[in-house]
């Protein structure tokens, strides 16, 4: 059996390398699960995470914050 000839690629490696980047940035982030509920969030920064805060999704985060706010205007009732 003959060798084949090794040819050129069809597409210059400049453009298919460019290709794949243009790719990379539309891929979707990863998900983590929620901490309370188990719906997917996103991932914190490296940062967030050090300083002790949870990984929570949009909507157990907004209702931490609700009971924040609701705590804090209770408390100088209590007093």
């Amino acid at each position: 059996m003959k060798k084949k000839p090794i040819s050129e690629p069809v597409i210059s490696p400049e453009i298919l390398e460019m290709a794949k980047r243009s790719v990379e940035s539309e891929r979707p982030q990863p998900t983590k699960p929620c901490a309370v509920c188990g719906a997917p969030c996103k991932p914190q920064s490296a940062a967030a995470h050090a300083a002790g805060e949870e990984d929570l999704c949009w909507v157990c985060r907004r209702l931490k914050i609700s009971a924040w706010r609701e705590n804090e205007q209770q408390m100088p009732a209590q007093e």
